[in-house]
């Protein structure tokens, strides 16, 4: 398993992180057992959570499930606590299914942190993500009508300051090792980088945004930013919520799968989603790799440091998904795979 610099802490991680957001809905705690045992095995050292999951949907009555689970495994595994790093999330302005739906403040990020800590039966997390920017992201399809023009950088500021000095509090404290991002934009993500430089306060080392063949969003500002402040990304989707397996292709719809339930992927599904993902997918056989493969080990060619947080619902998933570790794309497939992006450079 290859590893990736994390962040400006001179540690490492593995090029694959084992995410968990369908633990409690489409995949049981058994199996979700199972994962951390095969990852752990594979040579996976970060694993991947949050306070609001599981989703598949989301529910009021359901949130925190996932770290519960998680937390059950810790609990059985003690002594392997030190094995993996924990990481999750904290969430912010939400439709009130989580502390009803307050946003991030210094106060909140306590609140968020003891209860993860809770459920997670340990005593620190060594990753504390915010899940989304209070003022909002041009994420999960919003980038078509994304307007920041109503933000307020004097609030953002403060805002920053606030969450800042009690992420630095929680590290004295041993609650949390490291500081992270989720959803951030260029612009976001440098700030908090300045104000935590000016304020002596826990660095941003991580930001986790889509990422995959079919959203290359991060490729040109936030990749600047990765390679030259040390920000790795923690790319979820790598696989489009399995758009690039094919088996979405030619109208097909497997029973329980995510388009089954929650029926467009969150606004991915189009008709030129489908044709971009036909290009990957003749890529991938052409050179004689499966798609998941080609998918998950192109990330690894990337020029900013990257793990890919893949979600496995069953174990036989897992087991494609762990066979791509150190699979190398060649350069030609590489070229072909970039000629397709600038053919459907967006296709959701």
């Amino acid at each position: 398993m290859r590893s990736v610099p994390f962040g400006s802490t001179g540690q490492t991680i593995s090029e694959l992180c084992l995410g968990t957001m369908t633990w409690g809905t489409q995949t049981s705690t058994e199996d979700a057992h199972r994962q951390m045992d095969m990852s752990l095995a594979a040579g996976i050292d970060i694993v991947d959570t949050a306070e609001m999951y599981p989703v598949n949907p989301v529910r009021a009555e359901t949130v925190g499930g996932t770290e519960k689970i998680v937390g059950e495994w810790n609990a059985a595994n003690k002594s392997r606590r030190g094995d993996y790093m924990l990481a999750t999330k904290m969430s912010g302005l939400n439709e009130r299914f989580v502390r009803v739906g307050q946003p991030i403040t210094g106060k909140t990020l306590r609140e968020g942190i003891e209860g993860s800590l809770k459920r997670l039966q340990t005593d620190y997390v060594d990753l504390y993500q915010l899940h989304w920017p209070n003022r909002g992201s041009y994420m999960f399809r919003q980038n078509w009508t994304y307007d920041p023009s109503g933000q307020s950088k004097s609030e953002t500021m403060a805002h920053m300051v606030d969450v800042l000095e009690t992420a630095g509090d929680l590290v004295e404290e041993g609650k949390i090792r490291y500081f992270g991002l989720s959803n951030e934009s260029a612009w976001g993500t440098a700030q908090w980088l300045r104000k935590s430089e000016e304020l002596a306060q826990p660095r941003v080392q991580t930001i986790q945004n889509e990422y995959s063949l079919l959203c290359r969003l991060f490729d040109t500002d936030l990749a600047e930013l990765s390679v030259n402040e040390d920000v790795t990304l923690l790319a979820f989707s790598p696989l489009a919520c399995g758009m690039l397996t094919g088996k979405y292709q030619d109208g097909a719809v497997p029973k329980d799968s995510r388009m089954d339930i929650n029926g467009d992927l969150g606004g991915r599904k189009s008709d030129s989603v489908f044709a971009a993902t036909a290009l990957y997918l003749e890529v991938a056989k052409k050179y004689a790799l499966d798609p998941v493969h080609l998918a998950l080990a192109w990330l690894q060619t990337r020029p900013f440091a990257v793990s890919s947080i893949f979600g496995a619902t069953t174990v036989e998933q897992l087991e494609v998904i762990l066979a791509s570790a150190d699979v190398v794309v060649p350069k030609e497939a590489v070229d072909e795979i970039n000629a397709a992006n600038r053919a459907h450079p967006m296709p959701y």
